[in-house]
């Protein structure tokens, strides 16, 4: 009696293990869970490759800088060169002593006649 009792209660605990196991499995096949899992990979993917991309830009800048130091060291160029001041200049060249006037035209200057 005691063997039967032992048996069966394995063979229960042993079925409800492997229909947990097979649910949890269904679970994770449906479309939904499917498309929320591949939605996460992506992002994390993208996220990894732009953190990589950032780390990239960064080194470049950093190597790029320390070059034109080194060339400049190298060449005797001033490595912060002054800019020239800001020059002005006349925008438009107004000239009133003679001015042109258009007189005696046939031509309308109202825009609402066209319409």
């Amino acid at each position: 009696m005691f063997r039967r009792t032992f048996w069966f209660t394995s063979g229960v605990a042993a079925g409800v293990w492997a229909t947990t196991k097979v649910n949890r499995k269904l679970r994770q096949l449906t479309p939904e869970s499917l498309a929320a899992t591949a939605a996460n990979k992506a992002l994390e993917t993208g996220r990894r490759l732009k953190d990589g991309a950032v780390g990239f830009a960064l080194d470049v800048r950093h190597n790029m800088a320390q070059r034109e130091a080194e060339l400049g060291e190298a060449l005797g160029i001033d490595a912060t060169p002054e800019l020239p001041a800001p020059g002005r200049y006349a925008a438009l060249e107004n000239d009133r002593s003679n001015p042109k006037y258009v007189e005696n035209t046939t031509y309308s200057y109202n825009r609402n006649e066209d319409h």
